[in-house]
C-alpha cells in the first residue's frame, strides 16, 4: 500500500519541486521577488512557465487555467491547452512566461458593483505566486488575483492579500520594540473547520428545494432528530467513510493537510479540519475542500450540502475559523510564553486583537452576513448575532488585575507591573472552548465561530488582519514615542482593557440575559444581512479599508451592492422554488389527499352504521381550510414578488425581502408542514425530513 507521504503534495508545484526543477539562481530570484513583493521580471517567468508545463505534462496535465476567486464566492476558470501548432498537422506543448504571470478572461458576467462599465468586458488575472500552482483533474491551476480593466479587485483574494501585507508591516513595527531583530515578515495562520451534510442522491434528487436552493423549504420535524446525541462523534458509516477515505487522498495530492473528520451533531452531519497554514493558502485550500467534496460525493451517489441550514430543526453548518499571528521564524504572537517579556509582549498582541474586535463588531459580522447563515446565527446551536470575546477565567482575572494595578489573584504582594514582576506563567491550554462564543480565545489562537459552511474564509480574515493592524500601529504610534518604554507599555495594556472590556463575555451567548446585557454594553446586534451590510459604508469602516488599501471607496461602494443584491437574489430564487413546489405538487397533492377522505366519508356513511366517520370529517374540514388558506397566503407571495421588481434601491428590496417575502415564506412553511404531518404518506410529494436525514445507511 502507498504511503501517504510518498503522494502527499504530488500534484503540487511546491518548494520542494521548485528548488529540484529551476536553476539555482532563479529560484532563489523567485523567493526574493516574493519576500520583496515585486514584479516578476519575464525572463524570470519564462524559465518558471517552462520549469512548470514540464512538471505539469509529466504528471498527466494538458491544459493550464488561472484559478481565481470572484467576488460570487466560489472559484473560477479558463482552460487553455498547451498545444500550439507548428504546421503540418502536428502540435508542440507550448507555456509561456507570459500565460504564467497574466490572463484576460471575460469579466462580463462576474459581479462587479459597478465597478465595470458594460462594454468594459475584460478582466485580468495576476499569478499569486505565494500559493503554489496544482493540477486539478489534468489541468494546471495557477492561483491568481482578478481585476478589472480599471484595475479595481473583483476578488476575494486581492484584498486578502493587502490585508496580510498591512498586518505584517504594523506588526514587524511592535515586534520591532520588543528587540526582534531577526523577523522580517509576520502572517496571520488560519484552520478553517468545515462542517457538512451528506445525504443519498435519491433523495436529493426528488426535492426541488434542495436541487435550486440547497435547502428545504418545508418538511415537518421528524420523530426522531438529534435529540439522543448519538451522532455526534459516533461511528462512521461505510459508505461515508469510504467519501472521506477518497477525499483524503485527494487532499493530501494538493498538499491540503486534512488532519480530522468526524461526525457532527445533527443526522447526516459531518465535519473536516485541517491543520494550519498561511491565511492565503488556507482560504485557497478551503475553496478547494467544498470542490472536492461536493465532486467526490456524487461518485459514491452521495450529495454534499455545504448550505447554513438546509434543514430546520437541526444544527445548521458553520466554518470555524482558527485565526493567530505568527513570525517567519516560528513564534505564535497569541502564545503566552513562558518568561515575562515573552508574557508582555503576547498580552500585548492580546489587547490588540480585543481592541480590533470591539471597533469593528460590525464588519466582522458584516463579513459572514449571507442569506443562508441569517437562518443559523442566533439559532441556539451557533455563535448568537452579538460579537463577543470569550478569554477564559484565568486570563480574565490577570486582565483585570492589570486594568486595576491589583495582585493576581491575591498572591503578588507588589502590584503587577509587566516587564518587572513576572505576571504567572498560562497553562498552554487555559481556556475551555466555550461553544456559544463568536470569538474565543483557545490557548494560542482565535476561533471565530460565525463564517457560514458555503463562505470563504477571505471575508472573515480580511476584516480581523485589517482591524488588528490598525490596532497594531496605533500602539506603535505610541510606544516608539515613549520616554520610558515599559511604563508606557504598562499604562497602554491598562488603558486598552479598560476601554475594549466590554467587548469581553465568558458567559452563555444563548441566554436571553446576555441579549439584553449586550445592549446595556452597547454591543451591535445585527440579526439579518440588511441590517449587517447597512453599516459597511459607516465612516469609520471606509476609513479603515483605505487608509491601509485594502479597499478602495469604489471597491466598498462595490462590496456593498453586491452583497445585498445578492441577498436579494437569494430570497427571490427561494420564493419562486417555494410557489413552484406549492402551485404544481402540494395544492395537487392535498387536494387528491381530501378526495380520498371524501370517498372513505361517503363509504363508511353508506353501510348504514350509527357511527359518524369522525376521523375523515374532521379532516376534512381541517385540511380544507388549510387548503384555502394556503391558496390565499402563495397568493399573496406571487403579488410580493411582483412587487419586489419594482425597487431600484437595493437596500428598499433587501429590507423588504426581509420584512415582507421572508416572514410570508415562513406562514406558508408552517402552513405547509402541518398538513403534511396528517397527510397520507404516499401521497405526499417529497421525501420527508426522516427520509433524507436518515437516507445514508
Amino acid at each position: 500500500m502507498e504511503s501517504v507521504s510518498s503522494y502527499f503534495g504530488s500534484m503540487v508545484f511546491n518548494d520542494t519541486v521548485m528548488r529540484q526543477r529551476l536553476p539555482q539562481d532563479t529560484y532563489e530570484q523567485l523567493q526574493h521577488t516574493i519576500k520583496e513583493k515585486r514584479h516578476l521580471d519575464i525572463g524570470l517567468a519564462n524559465i518558471i512557465a517552462q520549469a512548470m508545463k514540464e512538471w505539469a505534462i509529466e504528471n498527466g496535465a494538458t491544459h493550464f487555467t488561472h484559478w481565481f476567486q470572484p467576488m460570487t464566492g466560489i472559484t473560477a476558470e479558463k482552460h487553455e491547452s498547451f498545444i500550439s501548432p507548428i504546421g503540418g498537422g502536428k502540435v508542440i506543448m507550448e507555456f509561456s512566461g507570459k500565460e504564467l504571470i497574466r490572463g484576460e478572461p471575460d469579466a462580463s458576467s462576474f459581479p462587479s458593483g459597478g465597478l465595470r462599465a458594460t462594454f468594459e468586458a475584460r478582466g485580468y488575472t495576476a499569478w499569486d505566486a505565494t500559493s503554489y500552482a496544482f493540477i486539478k483533474e489534468g489541468t494546471l491551476c495557477i492561483p491568481t488575483a482578478f481585476c478589472s480593466f480599471g484595475g479595481h479587485a473583483l476578488d476575494k483574494k486581492t484584498p486578502l492579500l493587502r490585508s496580510m501585507q498591512a498586518l505584517s508591516k504594523q506588526a514587524l513595527r511592535v515586534l520591532r520594540l520588543f528587540g526582534n531583530e531577526d523577523v522580517h515578515t509576520v502572517d496571520s495562520s488560519v484552520g478553517a473547520e468545515q462542517e457538512y451534510f451528506l445525504i443519498d442522491k435519491s433523495v436529493f434528487e426528488k426535492r426541488k428545494d434542495l436541487i435550486y436552493t440547497g435547502r428545504t423549504l418545508f418538511g415537518a420535524k421528524p420523530p426522531k432528530g438529534q435529540e439522543l446525541g448519538d451522532h455526534y462523534f459516533g461511528t462512521i458509516k461505510p459508505r461515508v467513510f469510504a467519501f472521506m477515505k477518497e477525499l483524503d487522498t485527494e487532499l493530501w495530492k494538493l498538499g491540503i493537510t486534512a488532519k480530522t473528520e468526524h461526525n457532527e451533531v445533527a443526522p447526516g452531519q459531518h465535519e473536516l479540519a485541517p491543520i494550519y497554514s498561511s491565511c492565503n493558502i488556507a482560504t485557497d485550500h478551503n475553496q478547494l475542500t467544498m470542490e472536492l467534496m461536493q465532486k467526490i460525493a456524487k461518485k459514491h451517489d452521495l450529495v454534499c450540502l455545504l448550505h447554513e441550514k438546509p434543514f430546520a430543526g437541526v444544527n445548521g453548518s458553520g466554518k470555524h475559523n482558527n485565526w493567530s499571528i505568527a513570525t517567519d521564524t516560528g513564534v505564535n504572537l497569541l502564545n503566552p510564553g513562558e518568561t515575562p517579556a515573552e508574557n508582555a509582549q503576547f498580552l500585548l498582541f492580546l489587547c490588540a486583537v480585543i481592541k480590533a474586535v470591539d471597533e469593528y463588531q460590525d464588519l466582522l459580522r458584516i463579513s459572514v452576513a449571507s442569506a443562508g447563515n441569517d437562518h443559523r446565527l442566533g439559532a441556539s446551536e451557533a455563535p448568537p448575532a452579538i460579537v463577543s470575546i470569550f478569554i477564559g477565567a484565568e486570563l480574565a482575572e490577570i486582565l483585570n488585575a492589570l486594568e486595576n494595578d491589583v495582585p493576581y489573584g491575591g498572591k503578588e504582594k507588589e502590584l503587577m507591573k509587566i516587564g518587572v514582576h513576572t505576571i504567572p506563567r498560562f497553562p498552554r491550554d487555559n481556556t475551555d472552548r466555550n461553544r456559544t462564543s463568536p470569538f474565543a480565545f483557545t490557548a494560542n489562537k482565535f476561533e471565530f465561530r460565525m463564517p457560514g459552511s458555503s463562505a470563504s474564509i477571505a471575508d472573515p480574515n480580511i476584516v480581523i488582519n485589517t482591524a488588528v493592524a490598525s490596532a497594531l500601529r496605533e500602539f506603535a504610534d505610541i510606544l516608539e514615542n515613549a520616554e520610558d518604554f515599559e511604563d508606557e507599555l504598562h499604562k497602554l495594556i491598562r488603558a486598552t482593557i479598560s476601554t475594549h472590556k466590554r467587548i469581553i463575555f465568558n458567559g452563555n451567548g444563548y441566554d436571553e440575559a446576555w441579549t439584553r446585557e449586550a445592549e446595556r454594553r452597547g454591543l451591535c446586534n445585527y440579526r439579518t444581512t440588511p441590517d449587517a451590510v447597512s453599516h459597511l459604508l459607516d465612516e469609520k469602516n471606509v476609513r479603515l479599508f483605505t487608509e491601509y488599501g485594502v479597499y478602495s471607496v469604489e471597491e466598498l461602494n462595490a462590496q456593498f451592492e453586491i452583497r445585498m443584491e445578492n441577498y436579494c437574489k437569494v430570497i427571490r430564487i427561494e420564493a419562486l422554488t417555494l410557489l413552484n413546489m406549492v402551485n404544481k405538487d402540494i395544492l395537487p397533492a392535498v387536494s387528491a389527499f381530501l378526495g380520498e377522505l371524501g370517498g372513505s366519508y361517503l363509504a363508511r356513511r353508506g353501510t348504514g352504521l350509527n357511527a359518524e366517520p369522525v376521523y375523515e370529517k374532521e379532516m376534512i374540514e381541517s385540511l380544507t381550510a388549510k387548503l384555502n388558506d394556503l391558496y390565499a397566503q402563495k397568493n399573496e407571495l406571487q403579488a410580493l414578488l411582483d412587487k419586489d421588481l419594482e425597487y431600484a434601491d437595493v437596500t428598499k428590496r433587501a429590507f423588504f425581502c426581509k420584512d415582507e417575502i421572508i416572514v410570508k415564506m415562513a406562514k406558508i412553511r408552517a402552513l405547509v408542514d402541518s398538513m403534511e404531518e396528517v397527510t397520507r404518506s404516499e401521497v405526499w410529494p417529497y421525501p420527508t425530513y426522516g427520509a433524507i436525514l436518515f437516507s445514508v445507511k
